[in-house]
């Protein structure tokens, strides 16, 4: 017991390090503060040199090859930032604090990875453990954008709240002004926050603990496996690894083109552009919608920009996708490619797999596509005249190709929503309901729910006992859930319109609707009233919001005792419904 006591303390000196890091970046220090800060750096660092070392002796616990490389990296940044702790300085690195700052993040993913951390389903099934992620990031989070230097003048804790609760769940809803009411730090939050929320923090430490552990109990692969909806238990932290290894890889990709399209008369430092370029990047790619820019894409500096408002786009259509999605379309490619480099020379090579690309990606890229023609088409043809009448004829393309995927949950917005017309309003309001694509980062009932239920409606209009499409039987299982998320999505948004009318008498039944759809789905468009609403209303868009990322029947599941027996059958009898 004693032995692993000992063992713990380097990761709970770690954790000390990374509290020490929020104060000392949260809070004006004094002198003697500063030095007690840089002893917690120092000791954190010295104690983390000293457990690799005891790690690599032990035979036990000695780490698997491939962690050799990262230990590698790992000891490099911990001595350095060793030195800077003890007061010397590192040439060419402009801010020594910064690389303390990441060695200190460093140091504690690498501790707490080599925890061993065994989820119990008896206390915890995955609904209830993915729900409690989400609100411990939320309170984290709130916690920290109330600290003194996260913002310019304070903030009220309901607003901070919201804040951390629109950033986790990726919604983008703001009630104060993101670019001008925090700082730096407060900004960093909430993009850490977002990337947190969007991603899913289970997805972070699970595989991160794999990596350097080199293992997992069957008790919690098997909780992962339903997390992250892996068909095979074998496959759940290849998953892992594919999920943060191309989301970080598109959203690199997808800063540097956002970066080439910005006007350097605007933001003259080049480290201002980069800064610049990460926060949109990760707000678009997780279909958060936060943005420096007060009056956001309809900035005058950027709303004629076509190529940012392209390149954001293409990022929101990404991320919002699925990333089953992503990964059958990487499995086709591979295949294409393996069996051009084969065919050369080569006669009758060619190998053939069957569904390569299959239903489920089939059914939400269809889907995807239309809602995309209807949406532009739409809002192309609405707001010619009105919106749209200050852009060239390219312009107004894009503006609308713009307004037809930002509602699919990201809510950045490149025209002046009140402006709209009540037709395109109420286009946005379905474009929002439908959303994203399950396994993505935006929310909403998800475009496989509502093509399964048109499905549906047209099988029982042909007299259909069954849903099929391109060969195949849709599960009734699927169908349930998809008239489940349905009904549950419109009574959840039904029952905040109520709640909202009877605390904001004065405000408009269409601007409360939307402000509500946008909150459920976790879009994060506005008319322009989220700021000015009572903290009641303000705390019933703090709850749709939530529900509206984690589902209302993920709560359900967590909360109802699960049958676990199912073996009989009653008699069936038809329910007159028309």
């Amino acid at each position: 017991m004693g032995t692993l006591l000992l063992k713990k303390i380097p990761f709970w000196v770690s954790l000390l390090a990374i509290g020490a890091i929020i104060y000392d970046l949260g809070f004006d220090q004094s002198d003697w503060s500063c030095r007690m800060l840089t002893i917690t750096y120092g000791t954190n660092f010295s104690l983390a040199l000293i457990s690799l070392v005891i790690h690599y002796f032990s035979k036990e616990n000695r780490p698997r090859l491939k962690v050799w490389v990262f230990d590698f990296v790992y000891i490099f940044f911990v001595f350095f930032a060793l030195r800077v702790a003890l007061g010397f300085q590192i040439p060419f690195f402009p801010h020594p604090n910064t690389w303390m700052y990441l060695t200190t993040i460093f140091v504690f993913v690498r501790e707490f990875s080599a925890l061993r951390i065994n989820f119990n389903r008896q206390y915890l099934n995955p609904a209830q453990l993915f729900i409690a992620s989400f609100l411990f990031i939320i309170i984290a989070g709130m916690l920290m954008l109330m600290l003194p230097r996260a913002t310019y003048g304070g903030i009220q804790p309901i607003d901070a709240l919201f804040t951390s609760t629109s950033a986790v769940c990726v919604t983008g809803l703001a009630v104060v002004d993101t670019g001008t009411y925090f700082t730096t730090f407060g900004q960093i939050i909430i993009i850490i926050l977002i990337q947190i929320g969007g991603i899913g923090i289970m997805t972070f430490t699970s595989y991160f603990s794999y990596f350097f552990r080199g293992g997992s109990s069957y008790e919690n692969q098997i909780m992962l496996r339903e997390m992250t909806n892996s068909e095979k238990i074998a496959e759940v932290f290849g998953t892992l690894k594919k999920i943060l290894l191309l989301t970080f890889f598109i959203e690199f990709t997808g800063a540097i083109f956002v970066f080439s399209s910005l006007d350097t008369t605007l933001i003259p430092s080049f480290l201002d552009r980069i800064y610049f370029a990460g926060f949109h990047t990760v707000s678009a790619f997780n279909n958060a919608g936060f943005s420096t820019l007060s009056a956001g894409f309809y900035d005058i500096g950027y709303r004629f920009n076509y190529p940012i408002q392209i390149y954001v786009s293409v990022l929101i259509i990404m991320g919002g996708i699925g990333f089953p999605i992503l990964f059958n379309f990487l499995s086709y490619f591979k295949h294409l490619v393996v069996n051009s480099i084969k065919s050369i020379g080569k006669a009758n090579s060619y190998i053939y797999k069957p569904w390569l690309i299959n239903l489920n990606t089939r059914i939400v890229m269809i889907t995807t596509g239309i809602l995309l023609v209807i949406g532009t088409s739409a809002f192309y043809w609405l707001e010619y005249e009105n919106t749209l009448s200050e852009h060239s004829d390219f312009g107004k393309i894009v503006v609308s190709f713009f307004n037809a995927v930002t509602p699919r949950t990201a809510g950045f917005n490149n025209v002046d929503m009140s402006a709209l017309t009540f037709g395109t309003t109420m286009i946005i309001i379905f474009l929002m309901w439908v959303g994203a694509s399950p396994g993505g980062t935006g929310g909403g009932i998800k475009t496989s729910t509502l093509a399964i239920a048109t499905l549906n409606f047209f099988s029982l209009a042909r007299g259909k006992d069954r849903v099929e499409i391109f060969k195949r039987e849709i599960a009734d299982n699927t169908i349930k859930r998809a008239f489940a998320t349905i009904a549950l999505s419109l009574i959840v948004i039904g029952i905040a319109v109520f709640s909202i009318t009877i605390f904001d008498r004065k405000t408009g039944l269409l601007e409360i609707a939307f402000e509500c759809f946008s909150a459920y789905t976790t879009t994060g468009l506005s008319l322009g009233i989220t700021g000015g609403l009572t903290p009641e209303s303000k705390a019933v868009l703090i709850a749709c919001m939530f529900i509206g990322r984690v589902s209302m029947l993920t709560l359900l599941i967590a909360f109802f005792r699960q049958v676990k027996n199912m073996k009989y059958r009653y008699p069936s009898e038809e329910i007159s419904i028309n």
